[in-house]
């Protein structure tokens, strides 16, 4: 091999290293369904039935949005590994936090985009900021306006658990809302 060939060879592994980290953090385009937000459904019904699903939604007084009412809002939304679909279970997380949205246009919340801590920091970045987007998405779907909100990943860099098992990476593996 000559001295040509020494040099280019980790600029050409470094070029196809950083080729196949954006091709893994843009292939999947954030607008997979016509309503502009993915969300998964995972019906308990057998299959070929016909019965509706329902949905288990926690009501939210609108005349009590107080402190009170935000104390007790579930405000965190889990996500699969390498995913950023917000799953049916947390349907009523995001509907409970739409609402209080939509009752006071002045309240803001700010969308944390979490990861574990697998994967480098540019991707985790990227994939906490598709996190945040997909609730932010969903809330807009439910009546939020986008004023309302502001999504912000940071990726690895804030873990709710320490830990380097599938339990802690399960609960770092997510979207925090904050309200503002």
């Amino acid at each position: 091999m000559n001295t040509t060939s020494k040099t280019q060879l980790p600029k050409i592994a470094l070029a196809a290293f950083a080729a196949a980290v954006l091709a893994g953090c843009s292939s999947v385009p954030l607008d997979e369904n016509k309503a502009g937000a993915p969300v998964e459904s995972r019906s308990t019904a057998g299959a070929g039935s016909t019965a509706p699903a329902q949905s288990t939604v926690t009501p939210v007084d609108v005349a009590k949005t107080d402190s009170t009412a935000l104390s007790n809002l579930p405000r965190v939304v889990f996500f699969d590994f390498d995913s950023y679909v917000v799953k049916d279970e947390f349907r009523s997380t995001v509907e409970a936090n739409a609402k209080v949205l939509t009752a006071d246009r002045k309240k803001k919340v700010v969308i944390e985009g979490h990861t574990d801590e697998r994967g480098g920091r540019e991707y985790n970045l990227a994939l906490g900021q598709k996190r945040a987007e997909a609730v932010a998405r969903s809330l807009a779907l439910l009546g939020a306006q986008s004023g309302q909100m502001e999504a912000v990943s940071f990726g690895k860099e804030r873990p709710a658990v320490q830990g380097s098992d599938e339990a802690a990476w399960a609960k770092n593996r997510r979207a925090e809302l904050v309200y503002r």
